[in-house]
């Protein structure tokens, strides 16, 4: 519940920190309500469009609407998918009036002890540590590897948990150990002819539970023709941090990061998780008022190429034979990787340049799946209404493969059909990790 002295804070705040000319600048067209999940999964009501979410902001702004749980809640139930963005003829940056609503309202939110010491455990004490990252995740290695796990489906454990969250726990990829996330090398020769140096954001995620993905990035880039980096002291990009009213600690996460690229001579900084680089590429808006960082920020964001990009853009698909056994693959597109990045024609391209595969495009694919960050942790309900609708989608197909770009969706794909029951005739797989599998030596 908020208090009434909460209220007139975070009123006092949206009216000094809100940027008021992109409140504006939404002209209350409508173009962005059939691009919004929400808003077409609630039965078309306005407060959980973007057009509607906009007015609230505007209206507690203008101090004509008084700031309140459910004002909160219309925010909160947003999948920050952005897709609102590309369709909006006026280019309101709606991601960016969202991070900044949320934060003032988290800031002045009065919250239960254990959800404070929570929220302070996972956004301060875990994520900026990528050790502690590897501790956590290694211990999840152990889980599976002793066979914990078959014990604890066995003994009904996991039905103390809710229903995606069990069955999440069944679809998570293998966790390799922690020494062998620890012995890799930082730098990795390229092979044939050099075409470029390039530097990988790891990721702290990707780098952990989805290891091997990155391990396929790094064979995929060095079979291009580049020497691939791994900076040091580089750690999570705060995209968590920044889409749960937590800008101040991605502030700080986003100038090591930039630190640590720096001492790379790279020409490119390559991603393989959307989430991720939706959220580096900004990170010249995030620190866009600090005179010392926001140079160096436009530099960082200029370098940003997802895999799929840098791939293609090298003729990957073109200089190397990619074949598999005949299947029909979809593609669902990662929100962040196509609303904010601009990359959604590359991943099909190098799909479609694979022998025997008939690619089939998914209705619907660029609209998001319900993962969104955490997303389907937090807003469990919702994520899972979202996401039946788009298995629906994906058996249209007749897909045995969906593909995608981010780890999350990866998951939530995962997730959709272990719920559907085809774990059998349906996989759900990383672009790297597919690529990599189709690779003709």
């Amino acid at each position: 519940m908020m208090t009434s002295s909460a209220k007139d804070k975070i009123q006092k705040e949206f009216k000094e920190e809100m940027d008021y000319d992109e409140l504006l600048n939404c002209m209350r067209c409508g173009f962005c309500l059939p691009s919004c999940p929400t808003y077409i999964e609630t039965g078309h009501q306005e407060k959980y469009s973007p057009r509607g979410r906009i007015a609230l902001m505007k209206g507690i702004t203008d101090g004509v609407i008084e700031p309140d749980d459910d004002i909160a809640h219309s925010l909160d139930l947003c999948l920050g998918c952005r897709a609102c963005e590309p369709v909006c003829p006026s280019g309101v940056h709606y991601g960016h009036l969202l991070e900044s609503a949320r934060t003032i309202i988290q800031r002045n939110k009065k919250e239960p002890i254990r959800v404070k010491m929570l929220r302070k455990g996972i956004f301060n004490e875990l994520f900026p540590h990528q050790d502690r990252m590897e501790k956590v995740t290694s211990l999840i290695g152990f889980y599976q590897r002793s066979g914990l796990s078959k014990v604890a489906r066995k003994v009904g454990f996991m039905n103390l948990f809710p229903e995606s969250m069990a069955t999440m726990e069944k679809v998570l990829p293998e966790v390799p150990k922690r020494s062998e996330m620890k012995q890799r090398p930082r730098f990795f020769e390229h092979e044939g002819e050099k075409k470029a140096t390039v530097a990988l954001f790891a990721g702290c995620l990707m780098d952990t539970m989805f290891f091997e993905t990155n391990k396929a990035t790094i064979k995929l880039l060095q079979k291009a023709g580049c020497d691939v980096a791994i900076p040091e002291n580089q750690l999570c990009c705060g995209a968590l941090h920044g889409h749960n009213g937590e800008l101040e600690k991605s502030k700080e996460m986003a100038k090591q990061n930039i630190e640590a690229f720096e001492a790379v001579k790279a020409d490119y900084i390559i991603t393989n998780a959307g989430g991720c680089s939706a959220f580096l590429i900004e990170y010249d808006h995030l620190l866009k008022d600090d005179p010392e960082w926001a140079e160096r920020a436009k530099n960082f964001a200029r370098k940003l190429k997802d895999i799929s990009a840098i791939l293609v853009a090298l003729d990957f698909q073109k200089t190397h034979r990619l074949c598999l056994p005949e299947q029909i693959i979809t593609y669902q597109d990662s929100c962040h990787l196509r609303n904010v990045m601009k990359t959604f024609s590359e991943p099909r391209i190098l799909l479609q340049s694979i022998e025997g595969v008939h690619f089939v495009e998914m209705e619907g694919a660029d609209t998001c799946c319900g993962s969104a960050g955490d997303y389907n942790i937090v807003q469990p309900d919702m994520a899972m209404q979202i996401l039946d609708h788009k298995m629906d989608k994906v058996e249209d197909t007749n897909a045995q493969t969906i593909v995608t770009a981010n780890p999350g969706c990866l998951l939530e794909m995962k997730l959709g059909v272990e719920r559907a029951n085809k774990t059998g005739s349906v996989r759900a797989v990383h672009i790297a990790d597919v690529l990599l599998e189709a690779l003709v030596e």
